[in-house]
């Protein structure tokens, strides 16, 4: 078992894993901006460190101050949450070499896997089916590009190689404006990534986002928890997820499950990860792997039964699975709204004084968040401030709890997207469920 965690992250993903380590008596050290000291994982942890100030790049993304203040705290672990320095392969590196362990795939595996063309490699390999598309990086060939996109068929999207968070991406749908896009793609990922390789791939025009859930030990044995559902959403940000996906059949969960176990096995991965696809007439296509814990893991922990932070921490601190694939039964169904500080109808981030907080409760109502009344929502960080999870035992009562919860949350002082998940959550089509990616741009004349 692993003896004292420190937590580099901040906010509601730091004290679900606080929560998680104190469950399996591992000591917990919180650390900090300037900005963020009266946050509740700092005055819940065993030990809180303040490693600079409010900017990410002075705090949650200095690699030298994380590390010292594991230094300083005798720390024998890092737990990277999401975001900041999660899919980070430099970082992991530093703390493997600075002799920590770092709670999450090895270092060599995170660099294959954020990679998106190496990742594309290696999926093919393992026999997971993946977008058309090019093989390498587009090269400043403009008749060979051009070529390949008449071969894959407009419309085509050109993506960022180390993209991710939805940015780095430009549909193209004729030859004239192909390598406008690509040049754009290229001086924005450069930009963002540090990397200005970018791929072509075929865009597909109505599909749904599935991600399936995987757990792997360090001893070989590698499990799926089902899958997620994840296209409600804006600019290639998730709004809301479910668990199971509407429409997915028991043949379908097991074929792709398992090729995705498979996959895992022959990576040599280690840790929770999630398979990304897109979904479309009846066809799954591989389009990334998240090499960390994903915001939504809450509602696949909900109809399983099975804590997905403490298993990964058992993994860390070298542990056999507690659990086999036959252990896992999807039980019931589960949905899960982001709460952000934000416009509900321009989405620009409203940073402030939280002046009432009150939450939702009731059966089956689950709420991550670090937010209480009269917290000041800082402006230097991501605009979510929480997550709202309902669970039944069928989606259209999971629905309708998730309807009441919404409508009993309070939050005054700032503005939240809580009117437009009320909104969402009274359209018939989302209530029929199968929704696709572009559903709430296209039903909302959102941009």
């Amino acid at each position: 078992m692993l003896d004292k965690v420190l937590i580099a992250n901040r906010g509601e993903i730091a004290l679900r894993i606080i929560r998680a380590c104190q469950q399996l008596e591992i000591k917990t050290v919180a650390v900090y901006s300037e900005v963020d000291a009266n946050l509740k994982h700092v005055l819940l942890a065993d030990e809180a460190v303040c490693i600079g100030k409010a900017p990410s790049s002075e705090s949650y993304l200095n690699m030298p101050s994380i590390i010292a203040a594991a230094e300083v705290t005798d720390s024998v672990a890092i737990h990277p949450g999401y975001g900041f320095l999660s899919e980070n392969a430099d970082f992991a590196e530093r703390v493997e070499q600075s002799g920590f362990t770092f709670i999450g795939p090895k270092s060599e595996t995170i660099q294959k896997m954020g990679d998106k063309i190496s990742a594309k490699k290696a999926m093919i390999a393992a026999g997971i089916p993946c977008v058309p598309g090019s093989d390498e990086s587009l090269s400043n060939d403009k008749k060979k590009n051009i070529a390949l996109a008449k071969k894959i068929g407009y419309p085509v999207i050109i993506k960022a190689s180390a993209g991710g968070g939805g940015r780095g991406m430009r549909v193209v749908h004729t030859d004239a404006s192909l390598h406008t896009a690509i040049d754009v793609t290229k001086s924005e990922a450069l930009a963002a990534f540090g990397n200005e390789e970018v791929y072509m791939e075929k865009f597909l025009s109505h599909p749904r986002h599935i991600e399936f859930q995987i757990v792997a030990d360090k001893k070989g044995n590698v499990v799926h928890l089902g899958e997620r559902d994840c296209s409600m959403q804006r600019r290639h940000q998730k709004i809301i997820e479910e668990a199971p996906a509407p429409g997915i059949t028991p043949a379908e969960r097991n074929r792709m499950g398992s090729l995705c176990t498979k996959a895992c096995t022959k990576i040599g991965y280690q840790g929770v990860g999630t398979f990304e696809f897109l979904y479309q007439d009846g066809e799954f296509y591989f389009i990334e792997m998240n090499t960390r814990l994903q915001v939504e893991h809450p509602i696949t922990e909900m109809i399983t039964g099975k804590d997905i932070v403490k298993e990964q921490l058992l993994i860390a601190g070298g542990n056999k699975l507690s659990f086999s694939q036959k252990d896992v039964v999807l039980t019931g169904h589960a949905f899960e709204c982001r709460l952000n500080a934000e416009d509900p109808k321009t989405f620009m981030p409203s940073p402030g004084k939280i002046n009432m907080w009150h939450p939702p409760g009731g059966l089956g109502i689950r709420v991550d968040s670090h937010i209480y009344t009269g917290y000041k929502v800082p402006p230097n960080y991501d605009s979510m401030i929480g997550k709202l999870i309902s669970y039944s035992q069928d989606r259209k009562s999971a629905l309708a709890q998730m309807a009441s919860a919404l409508n009993e949350t309070i939050i005054e002082g700032i503005k939240t997207n809580i009117p437009l998940h009320q909104e969402i959550f009274r359209h018939d089509a989302f209530k029929n469920g199968g929704t696709d990616i572009h559903y709430i741009e296209n039903r909302l004349g959102l941009k």
